[in-house]
């Protein structure tokens, strides 16, 4: 018995760890570009919080 996997079964587990990899990528940019927006929209609260009130 051949012990030797068939060659379209390589390729299928090719694309699916490409896909996987192509999946973890954009996952990782979008926490990136959440985390970054998250950064800016809190440095810009508090730059408003910080500001003196000048009509009391």
């Amino acid at each position: 018995m051949n012990e030797k996997k068939p060659d379209w079964l390589a390729r299928e587990r090719e694309e699916i760890a490409a896909r996987v990899a192509n999946f973890r990528a954009t996952q990782k940019k979008f926490e990136k570009e959440r985390e970054e927006f998250y950064a800016a929209t809190l440095s810009n609260a508090w730059d408003g919080f910080n500001k003196p009130i000048f009509w009391n």
